[in-house]
């Protein structure tokens, strides 16, 4: 039998999910919304991945106000209306799909906001170009050339802990299952791990405990919010000498559990243009493993795991729980059901498209009816 698509359970203060494999759809910027609503393409992409066979479906990072988007076109979740077109869009998309738990990312881009969208280049707008001020823990900017954000104060902090909080219950309400918190790639919640980033001369910044200060608050803050499953993605490494390392992400993945956290989404690197990467297929793996011996946390390994076997050996060695993939569901919808023929499983379908698979493939979906009426 195969472990990827054995069940796996999520546990919460509500009672958890019980997820009916191992496969995520990890988040991915479609960098399609309008002023932070989603959009009809949100209504197509989302249908296709609720129906890619995966056991959770994540969601991509979700403003939590509108000065956190990556882009003017990134999705937000900050009041009634955003909340409205997130809702609805997302109801659509369930209607047409096996029942799949749901999972949101919760973001702020901090100093990496403002940005143009990546076929444009990628790079800090300017206000005439449609860009804004910027914050983060310090006033530095990601690219030595671009404009400084502004250092938050005390209050400045405490918004954006209330600003999570909201997002959250917005979430709750909507009947979103799961909310990942986004402390990876660079952005608001990784600079403030990053001595990188956060150069603090306060409690929030210097020593490891100071520099967790503030995403711990955050955490801690939604985890009282919110009763669904709740969990945190990081980056492992910023892969820059001096930088944020895989033990320090095993220290906060440890200080995350004691505080009620349910799982962990380990990735690397974005915090830094100096980052040198050693890709290759599963290169993130390793640090998965540590973290997941470490911390005891459910823990979900990403990054250029592209095969079913590769997909399989992870979860069957026990070096994570969970396998996300991102891209590859973008270029193969169904994924999911390609691995459960090569591996001997089955996935849920929409009975709409039961007779699309080929005689050697059927078993895929059980025992349906394939006839033609």
């Amino acid at each position: 039998m195969s472990t990827l698509f054995t069940p796996f359970p999520l546990p919460s203060p509500r009672g958890g999910l019980a997820l009916a494999n191992r496969l995520v759809v990890a988040p991915m910027c479609q960098y399609s919304a309008r002023d932070g609503d989603a959009t009809d393409w949100h209504l197509a992409h989302w249908t296709s991945l609720l129906n890619s066979g995966a056991g959770l479906v994540t969601l991509e990072a979700t403003a939590v106000t509108p000065e956190g988007r990556i882009t003017p076109s990134c999705l937000g979740l900050w009041d009634d209306r955003t909340e409205h077109a997130l809702g609805a869009t997302l109801a659509r998309a369930r209607a047409l799909a096996p029942k799949v738990p749901v999972c949101i990312q919760l973001a702020h881009a901090g100093r990496k906001a403002s940005s143009a969208v990546p076929w444009q280049g990628g790079q800090l707008l300017a206000a005439g170009q449609g860009g804004w001020a910027t914050v983060a823990p310090s006033a530095l900017p990601h690219l030595p050339n671009e404009t400084a954000p502004e250092a938050l104060d005390a209050a400045g902090l405490q918004r954006l802990i209330d600003a999570f909080v909201r997002a959250a219950q917005r979430a709750d309400r909507l009947g979103i299952e799961a909310v990942e918190l986004h402390a990876a790639h660079g952005y608001l919640l990784h600079q403030f791990l990053s001595p990188l980033a956060n150069q603090r001369g306060d409690e929030f910044g210097g020593p490891l405990d100071n520099r967790m200060r503030f995403p711990l608050a955050v955490f801690a803050a939604v985890r009282q919010a919110f009763s669904g499953v709740l969990g945190v993605r990081v980056s492992a490494s910023d892969w820059v000498d001096g930088g944020w390392d895989v033990d320090q992400t095993a220290t906060f993945a440890q200080r995350l559990k004691a505080a009620g956290c349910d799982f962990v989404h380990v990735s690397s690197g974005g915090v830094s243009p100096q980052q040198k990467i050693a890709i290759g297929p599963g290169y993130q793996l390793g640090f998965a493993k540590q973290i997941k011996a470490q911390s005891g946390l459910a823990t979900t390994a990403v990054g250029l795991i592209t095969t079913p076997q590769e997909a399989e050996a992870v979860v069957a060695s026990g070096d994570a729980d969970l396998v996300a993939l991102a891209r590859a569901f973008l270029y193969k919808p169904r994924w999911g059901w390609e691995a459960a023929a090569a591996l001997g499983a089955q996935v849920e379908a929409h009975p709409a498209y039961w007779r699309c698979l080929p005689r050697e493939a059927q078993a895929v979906f059980g025992a349906v009816r394939i006839g033609q009426r």
